[in-house]
């Protein structure tokens, strides 16, 4: 079978192919968050860490604007970058105050395991599967594209720029507009290859 998996689901599927190397044919993965690939990965899973830590003393809205901040920062992370000011939630449409709920799954659960997963790159160097890291043009220079550029880098491949940013092949559903018609275009050139 073949897989296109973006973000989270990317390192989900590098750890699939590493694991059940014969039952992915080629797999596409977009944008894999292994910060544990990243030469300032003690930074940026600090950054992480604080993300956890907001959303278990502040809940959602808080969270989510250290999240959108750091998943958009340019560059390396800087070591004072935790305790930098964030803007309000409410800059973003977010909830400014905490409403006791937790459950969020990203934040819960996804956020640390799918940043801190190490991909076993002996493993899928071995598999029989075509692994082809997507990045997207966009995102040049922001954490996931360079863990995503880190991963095809230690796998011995180059990167194919997919059109957009992290959420390219998304409409403006949910806020981060992308290029759908142009990401599918690029998707079945990968896979047609």
């Amino acid at each position: 079978m073949d897989v296109f998996a973006s973000s989270g689901g990317a390192v989900n599927a590098l750890a699939l192919v590493a694991r059940h190397p014969g039952q992915v044919r080629t797999l596409v993965a977009h944008e894999p968050p292994a910060l544990q690939v990243l030469p300032d990965r003690e930074q940026a899973l600090a950054v992480v860490a604080d993300i956890r830590r907001t959303y278990d003393r502040d809940g959602f809205g808080p969270a989510m604007v250290k999240f959108i901040v750091s998943t958009g920062h340019q560059g390396e992370i800087p070591a004072d970058f935790a305790d930098r000011p964030v803007p309000s939630p409410a800059d973003f449409g977010l909830p400014a105050e905490d409403d006791g709920a937790r459950g969020d799954v990203m934040f819960e659960q996804n956020l640390i395991t799918c940043t801190h997963y190490e991909p076993d790159f002996e493993a899928l160097r071995a598999a029989p599967a075509r692994i082809v890291v997507g990045v997207g043009a966009e995102s040049e220079g922001q954490l996931a594209r360079r863990a995503g550029e880190a991963v095809a880098e230690r796998l011995g491949t180059k990167p194919v720029i997919f059109p957009s940013n992290h959420g390219g092949f998304l409409d403006d559903t949910f806020g981060m507009p992308g290029d759908p018609d142009n990401f599918a275009v690029t998707l079945r050139q990968v896979l047609a290859e």
